[in-house]
């Protein structure tokens, strides 16, 4: 038997029973199916989290102050004060990997403006402050070093913090907004860079001259110094300069624990990306073991067949049938009913994905995932459809025409 006359009688044989070809191959479709939805959806998000993270800058570190605690045998070796801008020059001068370097001061606040009231966080930057994190203006303009000097009243705004004081987040530029007993003009507007990794509004934010803040909010000290980094292969160089130079800059000596923490947004990436990978490839395993179902539900059904045609195969052996050709008929079937389900499988998740799309949650399909899910429907077909094709092939021809 040539290929064409086997593919024609296998389809012959399996449209005879087309509802029950059907739900046979609803395992397959199910599972193949299911796991392209999973896969999709796990990138999406990972896709989703790398946007977040990167808005907030993939090269960034961010150290922050760490007050030792009041017992601490150390705490006479450290200073029990967050950051100078000593600390901050010290290490914008001797750092090798630093792109940009800016120290902050925040807190939370009540900002007023003539059409409405926030309370959000401030932060006291420097004009570096814009590269460390991506903060770009993409109306007016961002404050300058001779901003910071003058301890000018300015201010730039987040898009969302624009449109809740003043309706229309353009009407902002050029008004007035108070901050406690600070009177400020608006003189940019930052870019949209939507939620953070942890689901915090980014556009929703006050930045001042660092100066200004400092001497309008009567601080000395700083909560945390940002520094972005050349690339991400010199991350773990830059964490051990910094510490280097910060506790040079801060007077702690080496057998003495820092009083402040370096936080690698690089690492969160990575931490992030591992999770979201381990969790997508449990739920595709999970979703994977319909495929084995769906191939269980093939062998019972396929066993089912040979019992039902049973009669058929004596007929065909004895005109001159093989058994190989018995074999390769039922196997045949076997696979061709696994692949049309692992088929409708990936059209159902193709359409699954773009309704997840339209309703606001994102997928990525991966090509590669569709074509293992295509191969190991065809491959679940083969495993679990060759022991009832060979118990068909080993039917002796007088007891099978006997057979009632």
């Amino acid at each position: 038997m040539n290929f064409t006359q086997l593919l024609q009688t296998c389809l012959r044989s399996i449209m005879r029973n087309r509802m029950r070809s059907l739900l046979t191959s609803l395992g397959i479709i199910i599972g193949a199916g299911s796991v392209i939805v999973m896969v999709a959806m796990g990138a999406g998000s990972r896709k989703v989290i790398d946007d977040r993270i990167s808005s907030m800058g993939a090269n960034v570190l961010q150290i922050s102050y760490r007050r030792p605690p009041a017992r601490n045998v150390q705490v006479a070796y450290t200073r029990r004060t967050g950051f100078t801008p000593a600390d901050v020059q010290h290490l914008r001068e001797e750092s090798s990997f630093a792109v940009a370097v800016s120290g902050v001061i925040h807190g939370t606040m009540d900002v007023f403006s003539s059409e409405g009231q926030v309370r959000i966080r401030v932060h006291g930057v420097e004009p570096s402050f814009s590269v460390a994190r991506n903060y770009y203006v993409d109306a007016g303009y961002f404050f300058d070093d001779e901003d910071m000097q003058d301890r000018r009243n300015v201010a730039v705004l987040g898009r969302t913090t624009a449109a809740n004081l003043f309706g229309e987040a353009e009407n902002a530029l050029s008004q007035q907004i108070r901050i406690t007993n600070i009177y400020g003009t608006v003189i940019g507007l930052l870019e949209s860079k939507g939620a953070d990794i942890n689901g915090n509004d980014q556009d929703d934010i006050v930045l001042l001259p660092l100066e200004t803040a400092m001497y309008r909010l009567n601080s000395r000290e700083l909560n945390q110094i940002v520094m972005s980094i050349i690339d991400k292969e010199y991350m773990d160089a830059a964490i051990l300069e910094t510490d280097h130079i910060l506790r040079e800059s801060r007077g702690i000596p080496d057998q003495v624990a820092s009083d402040f923490t370096i936080m690698n947004q690089a690492d969160v990436i990575d931490m992030v990306s591992a999770t979201s990978r381990t969790l997508t490839s449990l739920l595709a395993a999970i979703a994977g073991v319909s495929l084995l179902v769906g191939g269980i539900g093939i062998m019972n059904i396929m066993l089912v067949s040979v019992t039902e045609r049973t009669r058929e195969i004596g007929i065909r052996m004895a005109i001159g049938g093989r058994r190989r050709d018995i074999l390769f008929q039922f196997l045949s079937e076997s696979v061709i009913i696994s692949l049309m389900g692992g088929i409708l499988g990936i059209v159902l998740a193709f359409i699954a994905c773009r309704i997840l799309g339209n309703n606001g949650i994102p997928t990525i399909i991966d090509p590669f995932i569709v074509a293992v899910s295509a191969l190991f429907a065809a491959f679940v077909g083969i495993i679990f459809g060759y022991y009832p094709a060979l118990k068909a092939a080993r039917l002796y021809p007088i007891d099978a025409l006997r057979y009632e």
